[in-house]
């Protein structure tokens, strides 16, 4: 159970600090300092879970990556589904929260399609999603790299969002989307369903790559 609160804890933290510097500073895919503010606060919240709640439950705080952890044989149906279960309430409580200190004309950091093309945001989600949990895959391996993993992960996904914030605002994450769009409801609740689909499938491509290239016990 220990597991299952940090993990709410770490995804409310997410939503409401990383997606309220969204919401508050205005990032819209502009290149302006609100852009980069956004990227640094979700890079800055996971080495921050990381080092806070990284002991107890890893500090997953996205179910895509909890995913791959799955697939990759490094936790169990039973803990993936309790994992994802706090993820989405701890994601849901974090907008509430949000919604609750700045109302919704702000937009609550929700995700949006790129140029209204589904099928061109599901192949950026999936592709920013697969290189984010391929780094977490390959940097947890390992017991040496414990010490840093927090700030290469952070780091990864500062990039990620360097990147892919003008395209579709950055999810990799499905209940980071989840949570905002259920509180702001129409466009961002109709197309959520991208924004969950195309991580988890981004985390199923990291689990392949790093089997096929990573995992030594391989043949």
């Amino acid at each position: 159970m220990r597991k299952y609160i940090a993990e709410f804890i770490g995804t409310f933290v997410l939503v409401l600090f990383a997606c309220g510097v969204a919401a508050v500073t205005g990032c819209n895919g502009e290149a302006n300092a609100s852009y980069l503010l956004t990227a640094l606060a979700f890079g800055g919240v996971i080495i921050a879970m990381a080092y806070s709640i990284g002991s107890i439950s890893g500090c997953h705080i996205n179910p895509a990556v909890s995913l791959g952890m799955l697939l990759t044989k490094r936790m169990e149906l039973k803990d993936f589904a309790g994992y994802a279960a706090a993820q989405v309430l701890g994601a849901i409580a974090g907008a509430a929260l949000l919604r609750l200190l700045i109302g919704t004309d702000m937009g609550l950091g929700a995700n949006g399609l790129y140029q209204g093309s589904v099928w061109k945001s599901i192949i950026i989600e999936i592709v920013l999603s697969a290189v984010f949990i391929l780094t977490i895959l390959a940097v947890t391996s390992k017991k040496e790299n414990s010490s840093v993993s927090g700030l290469v992960i952070g780091g990864t996904l500062t990039l990620v969002h360097l990147f892919g914030i003008y395209f579709t605002g950055t999810s990799v994450n499905p209940a980071r989307s989840l949570g905002p769009a259920l509180l702001l409801g129409g466009n961002a609740l109709m197309e959520v369903w991208v924004f969950i689909v195309a991580p988890l499938l981004g985390g199923v491509a990291a689990a392949v790559i790093w089997k096929g290239l990573f995992d030594t016990k391989t043949p």
